[in-house]
């Protein structure tokens, strides 16, 4: 059976470990958990002005496909720096090339779906602080566990020495 949801049906609230700069918001309740999902995991996210979305990362076993709603962001990549606006869709793969991250650069909230394939179990990795994410299981450094925004403080000054050294598509 067809699982439809309409706007009237959620209301986006803040993530409950958002930080400084991380203040995203995130459909409540939970689509893939109201569809009873076993392999995809989507939602509807928020971007305010002036927020990223996670820190710096990519999965080991997990494919994303992202598609903005309204509004627009820069999306930070290996290739560098581009911005997405309404209609246009972006494909992570797995893997080092597909690490990506999310700033709205404008005065306006941004709305996204965010699909993610999730077959077993995942691990993501964050290149900017050393971070591995054993989903299900914790974050770690090297041989500690550590909170999920742990080293990513300096997020707004990261993002202009890369500015910086990389010219903006």
């Amino acid at each position: 059976m067809a699982t439809i949801f309409t706007k009237d049906d959620f209301e986006f609230k803040e993530n409950s470990n958002a930080v400084e700069n991380f203040r995203m918001f995130t459909a409540s309740p939970r689509l893939w958990e109201v569809a009873k999902s076993e392999n995809l995991i989507f939602d509807m996210r928020k971007l305010k002005p002036g927020e990223f979305s996670f820190p710096y990362h990519f999965h080991q076993f997990a494919e994303e496909l992202m598609m903005i709603v309204s509004g627009e962001l820069t999306v930070r990549s290996p290739d560098g720096f581009e911005v997405l606006k309404q209609g246009d869709i972006v494909f992570f793969e797995k893997g080092e090339n597909g690490a990506h991250q999310f700033f709205n650069h404008t005065d306006k909230p941004c709305v996204y779906l965010d699909i993610r394939v999730l077959i077993g179990f995942d691990v993501c990795e964050y290149p900017d602080t050393g971070k591995i994410n054993v989903l299900g299981y914790g974050n770690f450094m090297k041989d500690s566990k550590v909170e999920y925004f742990e080293g990513e403080e300096n997020i707004v000054k990261k993002w202009k020495e890369l500015k910086n050294n990389r010219q903006t598509k």
